[in-house]
């Protein structure tokens, strides 16, 4: 069979119109060979989200959003999305809008719910959410930081203005005297650091020698202290202390009136036995200086011995 020209160019045209959607349908991200399923996603507010943005799981691109329009009774906006019919979505799944960085805008993200069975089926809707992104996270954060900023700047600026009053020209000028004084005190402990340094650098001998003489002090108190540690210093503290028993023993003897010191101490028959055998030893000694020829008798010519007279006791001796 012989095939004209005019089936040819049919042929041809026919061949071209294919390509050309095949083309355009893959420019646009969708594959003529491959099925895919329609769902709707009403959310509140789509901002920063366009057409033709992936749709994603777990970050892989399952499919694009074809398009987005409002909804004029309620006031909410309907995302259309198409999504390769080779992975399951049941209906209990949750699609949300995410921004994957800074630059590349937000997306579409759907987090299947692999314990359900229940599948959804191409016009199935959903209730969509929006997830904060890292632009919103880091807003949240720096708004209060930029708060706290502000009010740090406004205490910066009140604490300048109470400076400013404060160091007024008054002030500024006692401030001005008051670290020139510094500066004269400085320079004057220069000057008396040097002079130090000086009285230190003539007098080198004797302070060697003070310390030379100090560690002699010093190893003579070690030798002292060993001397003592020889000796047996707690041995002599420990006989000292018996004998101060032993004093303690006597004294109380004493107080008891034991022995013949204590009867003495505590006796008063004793003590006045004693001093009336004091005051007649007294009259005799006496009578004894004023007659001694009563009881010594040397007499060459035979004279009589004069008559024996009493003594008269003396105030002081009848005290």
């Amino acid at each position: 069979m012989k095939i004209t020209r005019e089936i040819k160019a049919a042929i041809l045209v026919i061949a071209s119109i294919l390509l050309f959607i095949w083309g355009y349908s893959f420019l646009k991200g969708r594959d003529l060979f491959t099925s895919y399923k329609t769902f709707y996603v009403e959310y509140d507010n789509v901002e920063g989200l366009a057409s033709s943005a992936p749709v994603t799981i777990n970050g892989l691109p399952v499919g694009k959003i074809m398009g987005i329009t409002l909804m004029p009774n309620t006031g909410k906006l309907k995302v259309e999305i198409q999504v390769k019919s080779d992975f399951p979505i049941s209906k209990s799944s949750t699609i949300d809008i995410y921004e994957p960085g800074l630059i590349g805008g937000k997306q579409i993200q759907i987090v299947p719910n692999l314990k359900d069975s229940d599948l959804a089926e191409s016009g199935h809707f959903f209730t969509g959410k929006n997830v904060p992104g890292l632009t919103s996270l880091v807003a949240e954060k720096l708004s209060p930081l930029q708060e706290k900023i502000e009010k740090v700047a406004e205490s910066t600026t009140l604490l300048l203005d109470n400076l400013n009053e404060v160091l007024n020209t008054e002030s500024k000028q006692n401030l001005r005297e008051s670290i020139a004084k510094v500066n004269t005190l400085l320079a004057q402990l220069e000057k008396m650091s040097a002079t130090a340094n000086t009285i230190v650098q003539k007098n080198q001998v004797n302070i060697d020698g003070s310390l030379s003489n100090f560690n002699k002090s010093s190893a003579n108190l070690a030798k002292l202290s060993d001397t003592l540690v020889a000796a047996n210093l707690g041995e002599t503290l420990k006989s000292l202390q018996q004998s101060m028993k032993k004093v303690d023993v006597l004294m109380a003897n004493l107080e008891k009136g034991e022995g013949t010191m204590g009867k003495l101490l505590t006796d008063d028959l004793l003590y006045k036995n004693l001093n009336a055998t004091s005051s007649q030893l007294e009259l005799l000694l006496e009578d004894l200086r004023l007659n001694p020829t009563r009881y010594v008798n040397v007499s060459l010519f035979g004279k009589k011995n004069k008559p024996y007279i009493a003594p008269v006791k003396q105030d002081s001796i009848s005290k």
